[in-house]
């Protein structure tokens, strides 16, 4: 069967089963509908496909208009696509991943963080230099692509020309990026207080060049991030100048935050002064007034007062359940988390995670919630599928402070979707489909396919997979 000929680049209008988050709340699914995009790559409209002829003074936009024609005539100059019976979402929002690590996923199963980091990831980094990232990049790039991402949060290696290329290789595939210099002025055990090194001073120069080069470009599609690998890895002084630095500049600011019993051992021995794992990063100026768009990846083994500190600063975090059950890591009490209401999305966490589909993700979360409430005696509600879906798309946008941009098919969003053939997903080949919202994502999630993402778009432009 031919597949259907899908838009490359705006304006369009695509017909296709629809289903979306909502930013008030909820859910919209039209089991017929269409995503009108304007020539600018955002959202103009959605709606019944009934209603798609009747007039939309927001789509196309007057510009597009030639003198004397109407909204109706001028909407007709915009081509339809129709994807029947293929199924329309937002694009997946991935906040945290390793692109170096791309080659190890699925290698170290079951080895503890630390372990894992010495035997394979460290050695792996090492060798990532600019050639290595030309030959990676453009691959790494499609491969979320072709698993629905169309944003992805990614620590480079610390090598800055690395960076720089992993960066061009976003800016020119299309996709939306965040990409950071991983700071590493020193290892498990190293102590030199909050004097930075040498290493450390030219990493945080390196990262303020970057950042300048690259923070905001493409009218915000491609973004910077400071990122201090983890506080073990970074002094006091290069933690606090590298916050700085992303507030100075506007930019993200992402580093790990309590993933790994022996790793939080380490913290404590190594930040003896610090009330606990969070406060060494808000000792440094990375939450609070006047510090940066600050985002933690994994957070499992939090304590009361780092949970209210969080939601309190507004800081996101980036749920990785892929990777801390294949390290064996612990599992986070989610329920607890959104309760006390900290931004969260998901993230694959390559290579720790193995894959790099956020449906995969969420399957592995989903099961790992179950089973914290079933054996571990947690009396909070899990997520249910529509749940799951928001984490992987609104909740990843609100994490990063773009929740009014992205995550959702609503008006006056860029137009970051993808289209899903859900047929893939069905127990036996042709012997139907689910029909309602839950049941559908129910079956993206938990009977994935490698190939169901049919096209992923970023503004509306079509994405290489």
């Amino acid at each position: 069967m031919a597949l259907p000929p899908l838009p490359v680049a705006p304006p369009f209008r695509l017909r296709a089963r629809i289903l979306t988050p909502l930013a008030a709340g909820g859910t919209r699914y039209l089991a017929d509908g269409v995503v009108h995009v304007d020539r600018h790559g955002r959202i103009s409209r959605v709606a019944a496909w009934a209603d798609a002829h009747e007039p939309d003074a927001s789509a196309p936009e007057a510009s597009d208009r030639g003198a004397g024609e109407s909204g109706v005539e001028a909407a007709t100059r915009v081509p339809d696509h129709d994807v029947r019976p293929w199924l329309v979402l937002p694009g997946l929002v991935d906040l945290h991943t390793h692109i170096p690590q791309l080659p190890n996923a699925g290698v170290g199963a079951g080895l503890d963080l630390l372990t894992w980091l010495e035997r394979y990831t460290f050695p792996l980094e090492r060798r990532f230099d600019a050639t290595a990232a030309e030959a990676l990049g453009p691959i790494a790039m499609r491969a979320f692509a072709a698993a629905g991402t169309t944003t992805v949060v990614a620590y480079a290696s610390a090598d800055p020309d690395a960076t720089e290329v992993l960066l061009q290789s976003a800016e020119a595939h299309g996709i939306r990026a965040v990409i950071g210099l991983v700071l590493m002025g020193r290892t498990v055990g190293d102590d030199h207080g909050g004097l930075a090194s040498p290493d450390e001073e030219a990493g945080l120069r390196a990262s303020a060049e970057l950042a300048g080069r690259w923070h905001g470009r493409d009218a915000g599609r491609l973004r910077y991030a400071f990122t201090p690998r983890f506080a073990l890895s970074c002094s006091a002084g290069a933690l606090r100048a590298s916050a700085r630095l992303a507030a100075e500049t506007g930019s993200h600011w992402q580093t790990h935050l309590s993933e790994d019993p022996r790793e939080m051992d380490e913290v404590r021995r190594a930040f003896p002064e610090a009330l606990d794992y969070l406060d060494i990063y808000d000792r440094a100026g990375a939450l609070g007034p006047g510090g940066p768009r600050a985002l933690f990846a994994h957070a499992i083994h939090l304590s009361g007062r780092e949970v209210e500190r969080l939601a309190e600063s507004g800081a996101g975090v980036a749920h990785c359940p892929s990777s801390n059950l294949f390290l064996p890591s612990g599992i986070m009490p989610l329920a607890r988390y959104l309760a006390a209401g900290i931004p969260i999305g998901l993230g694959s966490d390559i290579s720790g995670g193995p894959d790099p589909s956020l449906f995969e993700v969420m399957r592995v979360g989903a099961y790992a919630q179950h089973a914290l409430r079933t054996v571990g005696g947690d009396p909070r509600p899990v997520l249910d599928p529509l749940g799951w879906l928001r984490l992987g798309t609104l909740g990843g946008a609100d994490a990063l402070g773009l929740a009014d941009t992205i995550g959702s098919l609503e008006p006056g969003r860029e137009a970051d979707m993808i289209a899903i053939d859900a047929s893939l997903t069905e127990p036996i080949p042709g012997a139907g489909g689910a029909d309602e919202p839950a049941e559908i994502v129910s079956r993206l999630i938990f009977r994935t396919h490698p190939q169901m993402v049919r096209g992923t778009w970023v503004r509306g432009r079509l994405l290489p997979a």
